[in-house]
């Protein structure tokens, strides 16, 4: 406990500890992990205090990606259930945007599949529908894979708040989970959006088969980057893609792969993303105590999540407050779809 509470002053006094010290900080943590999260909760609560920010996001456009992720089901190398469809219409994404609004969210990302949008026609569509989230009083936020500067500060004059763009893993690993595009294109992607004035989420993806020094290593790089948001989702094996037959991770490894996270970068926000549910199961508030201080709520791009109602239960449960008060909360996921669920957005997409 002494090597965790020392660790957990330096994290604060100098925002951040070194990468061997992280790897100390998890040998220790697998000994004490509620006494690691404990700490970590200590530091998140120095930089954030106790509110948590929520987001929503919206499938805008799925399938058909040139790219091969070996865990994606949107990627069009791997035969798998999900609905492709075209970019959707502004309107459609707008009406999403106005439920996360209800259930409490403050910002609001449009995901596009594929390496980057190419059509005018798209763009045009992109604009106006940042325009419209913003007139919500959403944050409006974008993930259109790879961008030019121009394309980045065209987004910053429409309005766009903050860009997403996941590294996914470490540079390290990369090569085992995508080969047709390299990891300098995406620190490229980031380093683009930073240059052009935007915000950045970029985080990764846990459960692909790395390693706890990869998560360490891939926390390293999002830091030397100056990235403000770290997305950490977990891997929801499905059945088509190469990984799809992936054992889970642990839900306390999970926790404390959160909580080391939280002392490497110590004044982000960490933000609880894809696969919570069904990876931390009963253990999911434990998420926010191990140092989270930002939550995806609704459904994700191509899996279901949970009912908003339940994040602000279980943030007030906690003693927490949202950075947004919910107007109502939704009572009805499938109806909410901020993620766009995909029996909603099949619809949506025939219609």
């Amino acid at each position: 406990m002494e090597t965790i509470e020392l660790l957990k002053k330096k994290s604060i006094k100098n925002k951040g500890i070194a990468g061997n010290e992280a790897w100390r900080l998890c040998e220790e943590g697998s000994l004490n992990p509620f006494g690691l999260m404990a700490a970590a909760a200590e530091i998140r609560d120095h930089f954030h205090g106790k509110r948590i920010s929520f987001c929503g996001i919206v499938n805008a456009k799925s399938g058909r990606c040139s790219e091969d992720c070996a865990f994606c089901a949107q990627s069009a190398h791997y035969k798998t259930d999900i609905q492709a469809y075209p970019l959707r219409k502004a309107a459609d994404i707008i009406a999403a945007a106005q439920q996360a609004r209800t259930a409490g969210a403050e910002m609001f990302g449009v995901v596009a599949s594929g390496k980057g949008i190419k059509s005018k026609k798209e763009w045009t569509e992109i604009f106006r529908t940042i325009e419209g989230i913003r007139s919500l009083g959403l944050l409006p936020c974008a993930s259109l894979g790879m961008i030019t500067g121009d394309r980045a500060r065209a987004l910053k004059d429409a309005g766009l708040f903050r860009y997403h763009h996941n590294l996914e893993t470490s540079r390290s690993y990369f090569p085992n989970i995508c080969t047709t595009h390299t990891y300098d294109e995406d620190v490229e992607t980031v380093r683009i959006a930073i240059d052009a004035g935007l915000s950045v989420c970029s985080g990764g993806l846990i459960g692909l088969g790395e390693g706890m020094s990869h998560r360490i290593e891939l926390a390293l790089t999002l830091r030397e980057l100056g990235v403000d948001s770290v997305p950490v989702n977990i891997l929801n094996p499905i059945k088509g893609p190469p990984l799809g037959g992936r054992p889970p991770l642990a839900p306390l490894e999970i926790l404390i792969t959160i909580a080391v996270f939280r002392f490497l970068l110590p004044d982000r926000d960490i933000r609880l993303c894809g696969g919570k549910e069904k990876s931390l199961r009963q253990l999911l508030p434990l998420a926010v105590v191990a140092g989270c201080n930002a939550l995806m709520t609704g459904h994700y791009l191509t899996t279901p999540g949970r009912d908003p109602e339940l994040d602000v239960e279980m943030i007030r449960d906690l003693g927490f407050t949202p950075t947004r008060e919910p107007l109502h909360v939704c009572k009805c996921v499938t109806a909410c779809h901020l993620g766009g669920g995909e029996e909603e957005i099949g619809k949506n997409s025939r219609s």
